[in-house]
């Protein structure tokens, strides 16, 4: 199968660069979004005319790349779900971070009804979305896999096949997450630590980076901080939903995270503070305001 019909719904930050990958690669995309401007603008790019009525029989996937699970349910059973407009068949990928049973959940409801689904969480953020090399990290039937197949090469780099059973895609990232978020805020807390001691940002990342401690986070994240640019690229709000996700997870398998839950309260801090719209390397504003220090770019 070289081709495909595919329609994403969410055509936010994420959503939109992966429904640019998916128009790249020659399939035929249709793009929905609570945001018409969003609408107008994916058509306006090459996106596909039609209403979900209209081309509903026709589709061979749906990507649903919404913020959480309450969004993905919406987008699926809600008042106008669209998991009861589908022809059977169609495979459901859906790439928002969820809990390992709501995926199971969500599975199930969409079997009734003769869908095929894919536990599917995305990993690479806005610019690799762009570039359609995200890493997925999937679970699900072997006709969900080879339905979706076209959607996956389009959107990812690489695709992680984690087996048949919906939830471990989930719970891989999960992991994934639990580590992010863990040394997004410990790159935090060394930069502005570093500073109290006269190790300005820029030597800081000149030389960590170089070292032991250094972390595709730090290399990351801790430009934005020497550059006091936190525009976006994943928001700090973020982490708060996700860490709770890992920490829920945690305490069903009573497991002991302590790690993850004081980094978890960094980033309800920096939410609290009003940062929650600002790149997640905003954090460090967190350390900075209890140290008494200035970070770049701040009056």
């Amino acid at each position: 199968m070289t081709q495909g019909t595919v329609a994403i719904f969410g055509l936010g930050a994420m959503g939109s660069g992966m429904a640019g990958a998916l128009l790249r690669a020659g399939l035929v995309t249709h793009g929905f979004d609570v945001n018409a401007d969003a609408v107008a603008r994916f058509r306006a790019a090459g996106g596909a005319d039609g209403t979900l009525e209209e081309v509903a029989d026709t589709l061979d996937a749906v990507v649903v790349v919404v913020v959480n699970a309450a969004q993905t349910e919406d987008v699926l059973f809600g008042a106008n779900g669209i998991a009861g407009k589908l022809a059977k068949g169609t495979v459901v990928v859906a790439c928002a971070t969820v809990p390992p049973e709501f995926a199971r959940d969500m599975a199930a409801r969409c079997a009734a009804l003769g869908l095929e689904y894919l536990d599917a969480p995305v990993s690479g953020g806005t610019i690799r979305a762009a570039e359609g090399t995200l890493s997925i990290l999937a679970s699900g039937s072997a006709a969900a896999f080879d339905r979706a197949r076209p959607a996956l090469e389009a959107m990812a780099e690489r695709v992680f096949e984690l087996g048949d059973t919906v939830g471990a895609g989930s719970s891989m990232k999960a992991v994934n997450q639990m580590l992010v978020g863990i040394h997004i805020a410990a790159m935090a807390e060394a930069m502005t630590f570093g500073m109290t001691q006269g190790v300005e940002p820029d030597q800081f990342l000149e030389v960590i980076s170089q070292c032991a401690g250094t972390s595709w986070a730090l290399e990351s994240r801790g430009p934005h901080v020497r550059d006091g640019d936190y525009t976006p690229l994943s928001a700090v709000d973020i982490w708060p939903k996700d860490l709770g996700i890992v920490m829920d997870i945690a305490k069903s398998a009573k497991f002991g995270a302590p790690i993850t839950a004081a980094a978890l309260q960094q980033w309800l801090a920096a939410s609290g503070s009003g940062l929650g719209r600002e790149d997640d390397a905003a954090v460090a504003k967190v350390y900075a305001r209890n140290a008494g220090i200035t970070l770049p770019g701040d009056a």
